[in-house]
């Protein structure tokens, strides 16, 4: 059913002609482009490779290397598995185009994805915010991903240390929400830093009163995180599947 493909582009040509932003047309292209790759995980891996002309021009994080040269370079051979649910997150995409700004749609596209997520046993982000005028509510299994999380206030280079349980009282509002890991990087002793799929760095402090060294084993797309503000200036990070609370603050 390769040749379903080729029923998409007419109408997502009028669609780019009518956003005119070439990042998103690039986008989208490469989104295409991924259908030759006959697995479902390494397709996810192109598709969100795909959308690297737009995050490059919202200043933020790249998507992972290997992402974005599947996306330059979509390996193909063997016949494409779930193409159903393919066509489904391509027309979802498709449709992410009436939006007006760079940003919803990149959320937008990113929301697209779900049913392939879905599919593939891959955990999703729970809170969903619903981007307008899109009218993604058409593709039932689409969920939309959080709003960009706002930045934390500027910390002192040398916070005070505070207990574990200190921010639990008064239950602050998160900074981030249920957001998915990009990508994360462990030192020697199992401290860890982490960058969104927004592109927000975040790394554990070390002078975390009980340190706990990171061993984790599932993908970074796997976890999703969740940072609340605590006292004197630190932020405590859970993420899901885990009872731990790491201290953590914002490197970029």
């Amino acid at each position: 059913m390769r040749h379903i493909w080729w029923f998409l582009i007419p109408a997502i040509l009028v669609l780019t002609a009518e956003a005119q932003a070439r990042p998103r047309d690039d986008a989208l292209s490469g989104a295409i482009r991924c259908g030759v790759v006959a697995d479902s995980r390494q397709w996810l891996d192109c598709y969100y490779g795909a959308a690297q002309p737009v995050r490059a021009a919202l200043g933020l994080g790249s998507a992972l290397p290997a992402q974005i040269a599947l996306a330059a370079s979509p390996p193909s051979g063997g016949q494409p598995h779930d193409e159903n649910v393919r066509t489904e997150v391509v027309s979802a995409a498709a449709g992410c185009m009436r939006m007006t700004e760079d940003r919803p749609w990149l959320d937008c596209y990113y929301a697209a994805a779900m049913p392939m997520r879905a599919q593939l046993g891959l955990s999703a982000p729970q809170t969903a915010v619903r981007p307008a005028p899109v009218r993604a509510q058409q593709f039932a299994s689409v969920a939309p991903l959080p709003t960009q999380a706002a930045a934390p206030p500027a910390l002192p280079p040398m916070p005070r240390r505070v207990g574990i349980l200190g921010g639990l009282f008064n239950d602050p509002k998160p900074v981030v929400r249920d957001m998915p890991m990009q990508s994360f990087v462990l030192d020697k002793k199992g401290a860890f830093t982490i960058t969104l799929i927004d592109g927000e760095i975040w790394e554990q402090l070390p002078e975390d009163e009980i340190y706990h060294p990171a061993r984790w084993r599932r993908e970074p797309s796997e976890m999703l995180v969740t940072i609340k503000p605590d006292a004197m200036h630190t932020f405590m990070m859970t993420l899901s599947g885990e009872d731990y609370m790491y201290k953590v603050r914002r490197i970029h």
